[in-house]
């Protein structure tokens, strides 16, 4: 079966000097710690990986992450790949 992809979505990923990060269209947080942060968004699951990784704003309303740290990647994978960890992120356990 063929996963159809909805390309009318927009995201926008902007990161200025490896040292700040923004991105629209963040659905979830899954897991972050000080190198690393996977967030579901519109498009599928971003895994962020760095050093010294902070979340320094997180906007349900308009569904933006701000990051700050040095980021080494940003690797985009599909939801299938998160091997059954789809509702289990972090504003998930805190909404329940």
């Amino acid at each position: 079966m063929i996963e159809e992809k909805n390309f009318n979505v927009i995201q926008n990923i902007i990161l200025e000097n490896r040292e700040k990060l923004s991105i629209s269209g963040v659905k979830d947080v899954l897991s972050f710690d000080d190198k690393m942060v996977i967030v579901e968004t519109e498009l599928g699951l971003l895994t962020i990986k760095g050093d010294n990784i902070r979340i320094n704003k997180l906007s349900l309303d308009s569904l933006d992450i701000s990051i700050d740290g040095t980021i080494n990647s940003l690797n985009y994978s599909t939801s299938s790949d998160s091997s059954g960890k789809k509702n289990s992120g972090i504003l998930n356990k805190i909404f329940k």
